[in-house]
Parts: C-alpha cells; sequence; structure tokens
C-alpha cells in the first residue's frame, strides 16, 4: 500500500474503484487501521459508484507513530485532567491533508467510531471539503456523549496482553461483548480479522493517545446544528460502547439527518447490513451539491 503526506504526517492509504467516480473517504475508529473496513463493504460502496479512499489514522496502522509524545494518561483524562498528544480535530486535519495530497477537492465523509467523531469534525472545521456526512456508530461527544455499558467500558481499559496469542483471544472476547452477547458470531472470521490486523501492525501506545483525544473532546451538538450537508446516521441498536442515544442525538442535532438503527447489531456492521448502509450511503449522496469549479 501507498503512502503519502498530510498534515505534516505520513499516512498509509489504499485506494479502490475509479478515480473518475464520485470520492468517498472511509475514517476508522480508535485503534482500528483501514482495514478494519471490510473488503466486501469497499467493493459494495464501489459497486454504487464510489471511488473509496481508507487509510490509517495517525498512531495506528502503518502511518506515523506519536513515540515522542510519550505514553497515555488515561486514567488522568478519565479523572478530568485529560492532556492529549493531538486533539480530534488534528484527526480532522489529517484527514482533510489526505485529500489535499490526492488532489481531491471534497468528497463524501464516512466515518466509523471514533472515525464517526472525525467525520463530524470534517464537516464542521472543513465545510468546503464535504459533499456529504455518514456517522456509523458514533456520538455527539463531551458532556452530550452517553458513556459506554460497566461491560464495554472495561474492554477499553484492559490490557490485551503481549503475545499474539493473548492478544487475539482478548481482541475475540472484545468483539463479542462489543457486537452484543446475545447478537450473531462468527469466531473464526472474527479470529482472521484479529489475526490479520495484529500482524499488519500492534501498537497499544497508539490506542491510548487517540483514547485520550477522545475524553478530551468537547460536545459538538452547537456546531452539529449548524451543518448543511446532507447526513446519514447509522446505529447498532445494540451497541454496548456507544449506546444508541448517542446516534440518535447525533442525528436530532443535525438537520434533515437521516437515522437508521440496525438490528442484531452492536458496536459494529456486520455483513447482513451492508447493502443497506452502502445503499444509504449512496441515497445520501445523491442529494449532495455538486463540486463547484
Amino acid at each position: 500500500m501507498p503512502g503519502l503526506t498530510a498534515n505534516g504526517i505520513q499516512i498509509e492509504y489504499e485506494t479502490l474503484g475509479d478515480p473518475k467516480a464520485q470520492p468517498l473517504l472511509l475514517i476508522m475508529g480508535l485503534g482500528a487501521q483501514l482495514i478494519t473496513w471490510d473488503d466486501g463493504f469497499c467493493r459494495a460502496l464501489v459497486d454504487r459508484g464510489f471511488y473509496v479512499v481508507r487509510y490509517d489514522n495517525r498512531d495506528s496502522g502503518l502511518s506515523d507513530k506519536m513515540d515522542a509524545a510519550g505514553p497515555a494518561d488515561v486514567m488522568g483524562a478519565y479523572a478530568g485532567n485529560a492532556k492529549p498528544a493531538y486533539t480530534l480535530d488534528d484527526l480532522a486535519d489529517d484527514a482533510v491533508g489526505v485529500l489535499d495530497a490526492l488532489g481531491i477537492p471534497a468528497a463524501h465523509i464516512v466515518g466509523a467510531s471514533m472515525g464517526g467523531f472525525i467525520a463530524q469534525l470534517v464537516a464542521i472545521n472543513h465545510p468546503d471539503r464535504t459533499l456529504s456526512l455518514t456517522s456509523i456508530m458514533s456520538g455527539p461527544g463531551g458532556e452530550d456523549e452517553v458513556a459506554p455499558t460497566p461491560e464495554a467500558s472495561v474492554v477499553l481499559v484492559r490490557d490485551p496482553g503481549s503475545t499474539r496469542e493473548e492478544v487475539v483471544a482478548s481482541g475475540l472476547e472484545a468483539r463479542r461483548i462489543l457486537g452484543g452477547i446475545d447478537n450473531p458470531f462468527d469466531v473464526e472470521n472474527e479470529r482472521k480479522k484479529i489475526i490479520r490486523a495484529y500482524d499488519r501492525s500492534n501498537y497499544r501506545q497508539g490506542f491510548g493517545r487517540q483514547f485520550v483525544a477522545i475524553l478530551a473532546a468537547k460536545s459538538r451538538v452547537p456546531a452539529l446544528r449548524k451543518l448543511t450537508v446532507p447526513t446519514l446516521v447509522v446505529h447498532g441498536i445494540d451497541d454496548p460502547l456507544v449506546p444508541l442515544e448517542n446516534g440518535r442525538r447525533t442525528a436530532a442535532a443535525v438537520p434533515g439527518a437521516r437515522l437508521i438503527e440496525l438490528e442484531g447489531t452492536g458496536h459494529n456492521v456486520p455483513e447482513r447490513h451492508w447493502n443497506l448502509v452502502a445503499d444509504s450511503i449512496a441515497e445520501t449522496a445523491r442529494r449532495a451539491s455538486p463540486v463547484s469549479g
């Protein structure tokens, strides 16, 4: 996969589809990599007429690591004394830097989980670069964010282990919890995803720094109320990490936003929903104003 310079750092990225098609930027969440966007879901977007760009956020995957910032003080952030190495706004600037490096004047912005926070900030801070916004399993941030369930909160702070086997076992348990305990769970498929991600990049320090950036963020509700781009909000009904009320609050804040609530779904987008979500993103894109100039 190629790399580019965005916002002063090296970012790993991948493109799929026809460069002449509508550009769509995928932004992934906390500690996740570009490959966390399932290949099949990306192909579904390409099939609907998009030129898909996915990338690793700073401090994850194969993009630059912010080692000079040192370890994150997650407990201090929980106590209200967050000292982030960078902010979610910085991560939104990274996203726009990816567009700059690829010569894309504006794109449909799609983010999941922390990537949804970032996508919202791209739309808020860079409205001229945003054709439409899709916020998946995300929320409004700050004092307007509904906290995870106790079980999901433990997933965020527990040690995943140091060996490959420990990380895979911990990851499986985390995915089972976050997907909703009573929802379908394909153990072998999830195991393959975790192994693929581990073998590509295993970097827990970056997870901590990204997490503190989330904990330091303020509510985006006042800014979301001013958005004018077509907006889609997608959320799993059984999401324990970013409970459903967060999606409802996000959709309620953005004028004209459409909300889709996915049954039998937690903090994930299962394959059985890919076509629905891809169709909904395409429908949202059709309501966007064309790029001027």
